[in-house]
């Protein structure tokens, strides 16, 4: 075969394997994105261990409507400029592949708002289509919402292990960020049924 160059949508999904392992590892990320926009409250719904859909939603900083497209572009961040930002990180990540990563292996969206805008933008990405962004009802602060892990990459999705294994491992990546945070009030939601505050 001769040398060709891969495609976006390919690209992003080789890139979330680096990323995305299981439903913990997509909780872990949106929950340290959460804490470095500054959220205060953060609330963790799932379905089926993860693999249904995971809703995070907090009282963080919010983003405006053109960084939106932004969070969704590979090395895309707002925590480095130059090499030496590198070398004096003191956040939870840089938020450089995460998101797209994610989004490139479910059915996702993301509402944000400012507290000084009049309503929240929302974008979503579909089979790596990312949408403009448009006006949604929402309180200041992010919502992220995954939906359908690696339905459009079925050979990763066969490791994943039964729904009770997958939430036990999402649950003990709660617990841990909350250990580490008590001062964040995080919430934990397996099917409808509250089971941390």
């Amino acid at each position: 075969m001769s040398i060709a160059r891969l495609p976006d949508a390919l690209i992003n999904q080789i890139a979330a394997g680096e990323v995305v392992a299981r439903p913990a590892s997509v909780v872990k990320e949106l929950v340290e994105n959460s804490l470095d926009a500054g959220a205060r409250r953060i609330q963790i719904e799932v379905e089926r261990g993860g693999i249904g859909a995971i809703r995070v939603t907090d009282n963080g900083a919010g983003s405006a409507p053109q960084e939106l497209l932004l969070a969704l572009e590979r090395h895309a961040t707002s925590k480095i400029r130059s090499l030496a930002d590198l070398e004096r990180i003191a956040t939870l990540g840089f938020r450089g592949e995460a998101l797209p990563s994610i989004a490139a292996v479910s059915r996702f969206s993301l509402t944000s708002r400012t507290a000084d805008s009049p309503h929240a933008w929302r974008v979503e990405v579909q089979d790596g289509r990312l949408s403009e962004p448009l006006p949604a009802p929402h309180p200041p602060g992010t919502q992220v919402s995954v939906r359908e892990l690696f339905h459009n990459t079925p050979a990763r999705r066969k490791f994943l292990r039964s729904e009770r294994t997958e939430f036990d491992h999402l649950a003990r990546v709660v617990l841990q960020l909350a250990l580490a945070e008590p001062q964040v009030g995080l919430t934990l939601t397996h099917n409808g049924r509250t089971l941390c505050q």
